[in-house]
Order: C-alpha cells, then structure tokens, then sequence
C-alpha cells in the first residue's frame, strides 16, 4: 500500500490526506445534521452513505454503524480490529484499480464546503508535560539553577484540564480575563490577559478503556490508542504565574485549547514508528510499570511539527503567513504508551474519547520553540516578524495555525490537517 494510487487524482501526493492515510473526523453539509467522514486528497468521503450504498461489510459495516450520531466514541470503543478492516476496505475502493468507483464517487463531498466538527465527545482531557526541551527551556527562565524539578524525569507530569471548552480548528479564541498580579504591584487585578500565547501539542485520542481499578500494562497500552490530532493550549501567563502555585494551572488554560478535528489512526503512523530517544547518560531508569523494551524501540513518533502566524495586518496586505517554529515529536521525553500506563497506574479509569495532550513539544534550539513564552525569553525580548511587525505575546486579530506532517523514504508523506485559531478581543464578542 506504500506506493498504492486513488482514482481520485486530489489524493495522490496530497500533502496531507492521500490514500495511506485516510483519518477520520465528523463534518456537516448543506444544512444536514453532522456525521463521520473520511479524509481523502481535497473531499470528505461520507460513511453513512457509503454504508447505505452496501458497500462495506462485517466488522467494517460495524464499525461505521457505530457511527451513527456523529460522534466517533462507540468507534473509539470497538478497538483496532473493526478500525482495522474499515481501513482495508476503504483503500480497496479508493484504489486506482477498484470497480466500485462510480459508486464511490456519489459519496464523495468537496471539503471545502463542509463545516468540522468535534471528532467526539469528551468525557476527560489531561495535559501532559513531556516536552523536555520545553521544560528546561521554562525552567530556565524561572529556575536558572535548577531548570528541572527532580521528580520530572520518573513520573510524566501532568494535570487534569477542561473537556468542555475544548474546540476544533477554526473555533474563535476569546481573550480571557482573569486575575493576576502586575510588576510593582502588591494586589492583584482582574483583567483581559496581556500575555496570551500558544502552546504546541500532540493530541492523543483514548479507544477502549480500563475498568475501575484496573492499571493498563505499558506492554498493552498501544492498544488504548485510537488516534492523533493537533493541540494548542493556549495560555494566559499572566494569570498562570499568579495562579499556578500550588495547585498549577486552573483559569490560564481553560478558556479554550484547539484540536485539528482528523483523527490520524494508528495504522496511518505505523511507519513512522522508531525507537524513543536515548535518556541521556546518568538519567533514572523508570520504574518497571513504566518500562517495555517494545515500546522503547518502536514507541516514538516522527513528526515534523510546524507553528504559523498570520496577523490583521499581514491578512490586510496580502501577506501571507509566517512560520514561527518546527519542531517534533522526538522531543517527548515519554512515550504515548507510558503515558497511558502512569495515568491508569492508581486505577484511574479511561473512557473511549478521553483526551491526552503531550505538553508543549519544543526543540533545544531558537526556530524550534513551541511558546511565545521561550521565543521571547518570557516576553523580555520582542519577537520581530517579517511584515515589520513584533510580539512578545499574542495580540487580538492575530491566527495561530499548528501543522503536522511525517516523512520516510520509501513512503506517501502524510499529514494532520491544519489546526487554527484566531484571537478575539474582548470588543468582538457578541
């Protein structure tokens, strides 16, 4: 299938959705009530109505029964052998040999006049911290001799974050007031954050869960994974400093975090699987729930990662956007799978369609930063854009846009989709 060719010539070395990939996401139509769709080249192949057509059966029809509502949850459930056989059979009438493709082609929509949606409900959204470079490069700025804190390299640190605000691409971002304490001062006020910024993240989307009480075995945890977005959790820093002791953070992150709304399955990002970074010489073995010798060579992900902005005044003038960072998910200190074993190591439950972020996947070098906050030193040092513009943090009008693509010789490249957000002034809301 790596080298395999659509019928559909907008799938063949589309930059994100070819054939190989095939995500999937719920969308709307023409006034019709939201359902699941797949991803292909430049449509969204509707499932329902390739259900209806008679065109899947067993464990695929199954699948896309489970569908109905449009909310991917009950599919999340099912785990990887329905996901599995709706792959094979959707590649094999997508193909450029299929003699289905008259049929296929009725069901098949422009995306470009499609609305997306939330992919599922969430139940339960964790924001993880696993970023290391990220987190040496925030701890240095405020720890100098001590960046890292020391359990950070035995336990994959994270805090419990807001479901219902989170939002897919496209969703305005409102600046969010809250309360923090200026320079100089010695009360706090309440007051639109000055010191918006973003954060890029990996969204890691929960299948079947574990029952009360249960811990998943990191050995098969993988097979609780249901798919992958995009995240941006945008931050106020202002409020966060003031706010984030001792508990962490709480209203500087839950006004809002964006996903890209395609669910990038498993089997997609299969070759680009490769083994977890080495830990440096002298870091702590992890504790055994926390070791597999499998996940350690095939657990990583490599994907090119990609901030943009495009402010009011370069959409004014034409510009186009500008790229602000790449990094990768390389810099995830801790694999997916051992995130999956610590979050359940008390007995947590895990819900199909729960939420994981990975925390803010930042390189060690300037170009490869995740935040404002690392760009500019903390807002101590303006960030100087090519429209002649600066920032030190986000200003209304300004569009955040995440991208995320993996590459590998010998393989179709493929791609999340873009993950967006524009910042809404106070004075804009309705």
């Amino acid at each position: 299938m790596n080298g395999a060719r659509s019928w559909l010539e907008t799938a063949n070395g589309h930059a994100d959705f070819p054939l190989q990939n095939l995500p999937y996401g719920v969308f709307s139509h023409g006034g019709a009530a939201p359902r699941v769709g797949v991803a292909i080249g430049d449509s969204i192949l509707d499932l329902p109505a390739l259900l209806a057509r008679g065109l899947l059966y067993g464990l695929a029809a199954d699948a896309v029964a489970a569908m109905a509502g449009g909310t991917l949850n009950a599919f999340f459930a099912m785990g990887q052998g329905p996901r599995l056989a709706l792959r094979q059979q959707l590649q094999e009438l997508l193909e450029e040999t299929s003699q289905q493709r008259a049929r296929v082609e009725c069901c098949l929509l422009d995306s470009a006049d499609c609305s997306l949606h939330m992919p599922a409900r969430v139940g339960d959204y964790t924001d993880f911290y696993v970023g290391i470079e990220h987190a040496k490069n925030v701890g240095a700025l405020f720890r100098p001799d001590n960046p890292l804190l020391p359990n950070y390299k035995f336990v994959p640190i994270g805090y419990h974050g807001r479901a219902s605000t989170l939002r897919a691409s496209g969703h305005p971002v409102p600046r969010p007031r809250g309360q923090s304490l200026p320079a100089g001062q010695g009360e706090p006020t309440l007051a639109a954050t000055a010191r918006l910024d973003f954060e890029l993240e990996l969204g890691v989307w929960i299948g079947p869960g574990n029952a009360l009480g249960e811990p998943l075995p990191i050995g098969r945890a993988g097979e609780h994974v249901a798919g992958y977005c995009l995240l941006n959790d945008w931050s106020a820093r202002d409020i966060q400093a003031w706010e984030y002791q001792p508990l962490g953070p709480f209203l500087s992150k839950s006004f809002i975090t964006s996903i890209s709304p395609w669910v990038v399955t498993p089997e997609a990002l299969a070759p680009f699987r490769c083994a977890q970074p080495s830990r440096p010489h002298g870091d702590p073995q992890p504790l055994p729930y926390l070791w597999d010798e499998h996940d350690q060579a095939r657990g990583a992900l490599a994907i090119d990662l990609q901030v943009w902005i495009s402010t009011a005044h370069m959409r004014s003038v034409g510009l186009p956007a500008e790229r602000l960072s790449q990094s990768s998910t390389l810099a995830m200190y801790w694999t997916v799978a051992q995130l999956l074993a610590h979050h359940s190591s008390n007995g947590c439950q895990l819900q199909p369609g729960d939420l994981f972020g990975s925390g803010t996947l930042s390189g060690a070098q300037p170009g490869q930063y995740g935040s404002l906050l690392e760009m500019t030193q903390g807002g101590k040092v303006a960030l100087q854009l090519a429209s002649g513009e600066a920032r030190r943090f986000l200003e209304d009008g300004d569009e955040i846009i995440l991208r995320g693509r993996c590459h590998r010789e010998g393989y179709a490249s493929i791609g999340f989709g873009e993950c967006r957000g524009r910042v809404q002034g106070l004075g804009e809301r309705a």
